[in-house]
């Protein structure tokens, strides 16, 4: 059976942990195995935590001996991303300037990781900067998407997701304030969950100061897995306490009871969405209907305006707050990325900054008297298919085809609202994918219905790379 544990999800790996039927060891034995076969051709993982892996699965296993409580991760392989701190790690982000910034202690992640029994077993690859939907840079190279090398495997949590599909682990964590966990985990047909902000802590002892206004507002830490049901377990052991995030917000997983009313927005307003896209999102509403939710074809209000408006927020901080340091110390894509950007979003002065901010506080509040309404909306994940590998940084217009065929990855952070991402269909070698988006802390009702979606579709079993 060992050999085959990397095929399981989290939720049956940590079963077969807690009744004694595989150790710890033996888990964490059977995924680095699986990192040895396929991560030299996916470069998904790029920093190799076997040794402390093996301790920390020896420790497991003898607490488990011991009769002592076991958390519910325990013994089961995860990663993390560069970008986060982890005591002993660099914080890289992609960087080759930053490959000895070590962090002396554990972000709140890693800390709500290791206290619900998980073994950490690699760090995953990111953009330079982690402001790209596609994983490369200088210092670790390219991450390839295991379903097809020519396409991108997302960003910025590619890395992550690319592990993901291999069975390099059942869980990686991700981070998302532009589709960073929702956009690879749609390239690489995987589940990514983008919770609330405020409800998974948050905190970098490396980082040199606050996070801008953007960051602040829309940047959430978030899990990628094949199944839903590992959202559901990665995303409660994520959320715990931890007071060095501000934004922190202590409410309950799970909201009160909920009509089953969908709101269907098989095409994006104002925007071209692929036919095979459209497809995969009236299917994903079929199984929910099939399932007792009401759907209704109604598009939520000014959803091309959220999009636009994440561009005059977060395209100000990057060209003002990022800039110098992208210049300093960013690779030549990263740069010439940044530039495409600044065509897709140049920065606002302060009165358009500041008008900016007030416009968002009166999208939210229409969104959410939308969501009183239908607390579910179903949309596709992406207007595109993945885009070739590079894409971005091939040409002078790439940010702004890559823009446009995503406002679903900047509208959602924007309103500051969960969304999870979920496998439907089969589009060649790829899988199709949608978007459940609910109110604020409402993350339960995104998985209540990706369950059902997932349940209609089948399995979702690692893949080997193409």
């Amino acid at each position: 059976m060992s050999t085959e544990l990397w095929q399981l999800d989290a939720t049956d790996l940590a079963r077969l942990i807690r009744i004694g039927q595989v150790s710890a060891r033996e888990a964490t034995a059977s995924v680095v195995g699986r990192i040895d076969a396929v991560n030299p051709r996916l470069n998904a993982i790029v920093r190799d935590l076997r040794e402390e892996a093996f301790a920390a699965a020896d420790a497991a296993d003898a607490k488990q001996a011991r009769g002592e409580a076991l958390g519910p991760l325990h013994g089961v392989p995860v990663t993390t991303k560069v970008n986060t701190d982890q005591k002993g790690c660099p914080t890289d982000n992609g960087i080759v300037a930053f490959k000895d910034l070590i962090a002396i202690e554990d972000s709140p992640l890693v800390r709500n990781f290791r206290a619900a029994g998980a073994i950490i077993v690699g760090r995953t690859n990111t953009p330079g900067f982690s402001m790209r939907l596609f994983t490369e840079n200088s210092l670790h190279g390219a991450t390839v998407n295991p379903r097809d090398a020519s396409l991108t495997a997302g960003g910025s949590s590619g890395g992550a997701g690319s592990a993901t599909a291999a069975g390099m682990g059942p869980i990686h964590h991700g981070n998302d304030i532009a589709g960073s966990v929702r956009y690879p985990a749609y390239c690489n047909g995987v589940v990514g969950l983008r919770p609330t902000p405020g409800r998974i802590p948050s905190y970098n002892a490396t980082a040199p100061g606050g996070r801008a206004m953007g960051g602040q507002l829309m940047a959430v830490q978030g899990p990628l897995t094949r199944s839903v049901r590992d959202a559901r377990t990665s995303f409660a052991v994520l959320s715990g306490a931890d007071r060095t995030d501000p934004r922190w917000a202590d409410v309950p997983l799970e909201g009160p009871p909920a009509p089953r009313r969908v709101a269907l927005m098989a095409e994006i307003p104002g925007y071209h969405t692929d036919p095979a896209l459209v497809a995969a999102t009236r299917t994903a509403a079929k199984h929910l209907q099939l399932a007792g939710y009401a759907v209704e074809e109604v598009n939520p209000p000014d959803f091309a305006e959220a999009a636009e408006l994440w561009n005059r927020i977060a395209g100000t901080d990057v060209l003002v707050a990022l800039d110098p340091s992208v210049r300093k110390y960013g690779d030549a894509d990263t740069i010439r990325s940044l530039e495409g950007w600044r065509g897709v979003a140049p920065a606002l002065d302060l009165a358009g900054y500041v008008q900016a901010l007030a416009d968002r506080d009166w999208l939210i509040r229409r969104w959410l008297t939308f969501l009183a309404t239908y607390p579910i909306v179903l949309m596709p994940s992406s207007c595109a298919l993945p885009f070739p590998a590079g894409f971005d940084a091939a040409s002078d217009d790439g940010n702004t085809k890559l823009w446009a065929a995503n406002p679903q990855q900047i509208a959602i952070p924007l309103l500051g609202l969960p969304s999870l991402q979920v496998p439907v269909g089969t589009i060649g070698k790829m899988r199709g994918g949608v978007q459940l988006v609910a109110a604020r802390f409402r993350e339960d009702l995104c998985l209540a219905a990706g369950e059902v979606i997932e349940a209609a579709e089948g399995a979702n079993p690692p893949v080997d790379p193409s």
